[in-house]
């Protein structure tokens, strides 16, 4: 089963068992007669109003994410926390209609019935779905074509775990050895061949649809775990790891089992979905109040540029950003016109003589970045993030440096941690110590760093620190 038809069958199941606990709920309070109520509910309009009310706060709560290869117990204790929430939200709206002889006791005992019900229907629903799933993975139907990297006694041993275990639903297709062998004349492990070396990859992915790979790495190529990562980037797969290799990739690792066999999970989900839909709403939100209250000043600052120069008052230059997607950035135009003309994409340097005299005044203060906000507002760039860079670039420097494009797993922001930790980027090797920063902000987002740096930007921008 993929992620999609997972979700749609969640979707539905839920939607039975929410409706089925609102059925409940509603006999409870109307038919059971232990209750008392002037005036009989209505039934239809609340019961798909509170099925909205719930469809959304699972969605906020990450619930609808793909759950292969998760804990059964993880998924109940994060329907527990979403249900206990969502019902201490419902206390303080609506939920239950106050009526002359409803006292605030009855409120609150209601409103736990309905919860209880809500939790338990919607368990038993997903138990049910997970029961089915497993059964028709022993049987071979909804099983992930899965690759293992290496051709060792640990890719071997996890091979066997994997064969062993089919409820996990991994369909071996095969190996992929770190390197060519030399005069080696096996070529198979129980049946399952050689596919190819970790050069292959990217069209091994594609030839054999694989959705899962799983790293068994020999202690002498830890050096390797690096080109795995590379060439499964911007793929959609999966990718676990046997952990003593977890010192290579500290920090961007979640602990799974298979059977009491541990895994490292490379790449986890960065931000839970309610988060990640706080922080776009939270950067839609203060992208808006700055293009509209600012609006006066943003007018001075494109007739000044106008005035100073030839050319047009904006400058749109194509980026990469979240997933590896292009777009136009959006700029004041600081330099002249066909800056680059003459000598092809550069990076700026310091008292860049391309730069114009009103260039010079809004690079300082950082004013130049201000129409960046409507790519903000348009979803292709956040407040914070790693900065984009041009896929001349971008190109250039995944060839130089590893993980290089790691940073395109988030949306790229106005300001970034490297940004506030780090000058500005006038070689490679500048490049190459602002990733670390870059790496650092995607494995440890969270409100507290977004409004660190949030902070130390407009300090910089008051200050006037910015380069010329």
């Amino acid at each position: 089963m993929n992620a999609s038809t997972e979700r749609k069958v969640l979707l539905i199941v839920d939607f039975i068992a929410l409706n089925v606990a609102y059925l409940g709920y509603y006999w409870f309070r109307v038919r059971s007669g232990w209750v008392s109520y002037p005036i009989e509910p209505e039934l239809w309009l609340p019961m798909l109003a509170m099925y909205c009310y719930w469809l959304v706060t699972f969605l906020f709560f990450g619930l609808y994410r793909s759950w292969y290869g998760q804990s059964r117990l993880d998924e109940i204790l994060t329907l527990v926390r979403t249900t206990v929430l969502g019902s201490l939200l419902l206390f303080f709206l609506i939920f239950v209609d106050d009526s002359a002889s409803d006292t605030r006791a009855n409120s609150r005992f209601l409103i736990l019935v309905y919860s209880t019900l809500v939790f338990f229907s919607v368990v038993l629903a997903r138990l049910s779905v997970r029961a089915i799933q497993k059964k028709l993975l022993i049987a071979g139907i909804g099983a992930r074509n899965t690759l293992i990297v290496g051709w060792s006694d640990k890719a071997f041993q996890l091979c066997d775990m994997v064969l062993k275990y089919p409820a996990l639903g991994y369909k071996m297709v095969g190996f992929v050895r770190a390197r060519k062998a030399s005069g080696s004349k096996v070529n198979n492990y129980k049946n399952l061949p050689v596919l190819g070396i970790i050069q292959d990859l990217p069209s091994l992915l594609i030839k054999n649809n694989v959705q899962e790979v799983l790293i068994g790495l020999d202690s002498t190529e830890h050096p390797q775990l690096l080109d795995v990562m590379k060439f499964c980037n911007g793929k959609e797969v999966g990718m676990k790891i046997v952990p003593d290799l977890y010192d290579i990739v500290s920090g961007q690792a979640r602990l799974s089992s298979i059977y009491g066999f541990p895994l490292m999970e490379l790449r986890p989900q960065l931000l839970m979905p309610w988060e990640a839909a706080t922080k776009r709403l939270v950067d839609a939100v203060v992208a808006l109040a700055i293009v509209v209250a600012g609006s006066p000043l943003w007018l001075l600052i494109a007739l000044a540029i106008k005035l100073d120069s030839k050319g047009p008052m904006f400058y749109k230059q194509e980026r990469v950003g979240r997933n590896g997607e292009p777009f136009g950035i959006l700029k004041f135009r600081s330099m002249y016109s066909d800056a680059e003309k003459k000598t092809g994409p550069v990076w700026a340097g310091k008292n860049d003589p391309r730069i114009t005299r009103v260039g010079r005044i809004i690079r300082r203060f950082h004013l130049d970045e201000v129409p960046q906000f409507f790519n903000v507002l348009v979803g292709d760039m956040s407040l914070v993030g790693p900065r984009p860079e041009r896929p001349y670039f971008v190109n250039r420097l995944s060839k130089e440096i590893p993980l290089y494009r790691h940073r395109h797993r988030v949306r790229p922001g106005i300001t970034g941690w490297a940004q506030i930790k780090y000058k500005y980027d006038q070689s490679i090797e500048d490049v190459k110590s602002k990733l670390k920063y870059d790496l650092f902000y995607i494995e440890n987002m969270s409100w507290r760093l977004d409004l660190k740096i949030l902070f130390n930007t407009i300090y910089v921008a008051l200050t006037g620190k910015g380069r010329i």
